[in-house]
Order: C-alpha cells, then structure tokens, then sequence
C-alpha cells in the first residue's frame, strides 16, 4: 500500500496522537477505535490488515503495551514512503512515523500523570479522589470491550466468520472466570489460526 502524507498530514498525525494521549485512559489500546477511525477509514494511510497486524505484533512481542503504537506510526511512515520498493526513503519515512506517533502518544500523557498522581498521592484521602479511582473503572472497562469490537468485527461481522466470533466469546470467558494465563490463550489462537480453523 502507498499513500502521500504532506507536511499538514504529518502534523494532523502527531495532533492526533497527543490528543489520544489524554484519552487513554486504561492505556493507549483504548484508544484504538479513534485510531482505526483516523488511520483506516477517514484516511486510508493504513489497511485494516495492517492495522489489525501492527496491534496483534506489538500484543504478541514481549514489552510495553504501547509499542503498537509505534508499529502504527511505521506502517503510516512506510507507506508514505512507497512501501519496501523505496527502501531508503521508507526507512526513513517509517522512522518519522513511528517518532510522531510515539511522541504525540507518550508525552502529553507522562506528563499528565506525573502531575496528577503527585497531587493525588497528596491528596489519597480526600473523597473526590477516592470517587473519582472507583468511577474510572467502568470507563477502562467500557474502552476495552470497543477496542476488542473494532478488531473482531474488522475479521468479519457475517455468519460465515462464525468461528471468529466463537473464539472470541470462548476466550472472554475464559478470562472472565479462570485464572488461565493469558500466553495460553495466545498460544491456541496462534495454534487455531495456523491449522487454517479462525
């Protein structure tokens, strides 16, 4: 895939990311519908198979949660820059994506957090900090079942995805009530996925 990003372009990527930056809350996989939105539908710089792979990639390698996002950012970047043809301007293009993003991302939201929970931490016992620890919860919960939607239903929302859509309700509940680790249900996914059954 090969799109053109202007110098506007570029900038709308990294405003973008920093102001999902202040939305994530619960982490940056939250905001991945608002990404999908911005990155596949509105602009068309990523597909949804790269987009898909770019998130389960960074999931399935070991270390921050947030380095989909620099995946992200690359994919944008190498498209930008013609694909792997064009390989020293898709170097480079990549490396400015993935920079933007991992920018726009992480900055305003550290330093947000470490002004907030250094006032909070001040402040543990008042009751509007307490109320306010106790209502967040439903919201991180809420932004996780979205973005676990956006990549389901980006495999396919018709009955003949059904097996999809069983592994995802199976896996659910697996996680739901079983303390099974979460490597064991990666590890079967990638076992289903590569007998050709999901």
């Amino acid at each position: 895939m090969s799109t053109s990003l202007s110098p506007a372009d570029w900038l709308a990527l990294l405003a973008h990311f920093l102001s999902l930056s202040l939305l994530a809350i619960g982490g940056a996989i939250t905001t991945v519908p608002d990404m999908h939105r911005l990155l596949v539908d509105q602009h068309q710089w990523l597909s949804d198979s790269q987009f898909n792979g770019a998130i389960a990639l960074a999931q399935a390698a070991p270390g921050p949660n947030v380095l989909f996002v620099a995946l992200l950012g690359w994919q944008v970047g190498l498209n930008a820059g013609g694909g792997l043809v064009n390989s020293g301007v898709a170097w480079g293009f990549a490396m400015l994506g993935m920079s933007l993003s991992m920018l726009g991302i992480l900055l305003p939201s550290t330093t947000l957090t470490f002004a907030a929970s250094r006032w909070a931490h001040a402040n543990r016992e008042l009751l509007a900090v307490r109320a306010f620890k106790q209502g967040m919860a439903p919201v991180v919960v809420g932004l996780l079942v979205a973005t676990g939607w956006i990549l389901t239903a980006n495999q396919g929302a018709d009955l003949a995805h059904w097996p999809l859509w069983l592994l995802t309700a199976t896996v659910t509940l697996l996680v739901w009530r079983t303390r099974l680790h979460l490597l064991w249900l990666l590890g079967a996914g990638a076992v289903l996925g590569w007998l050709g059954w999901v």
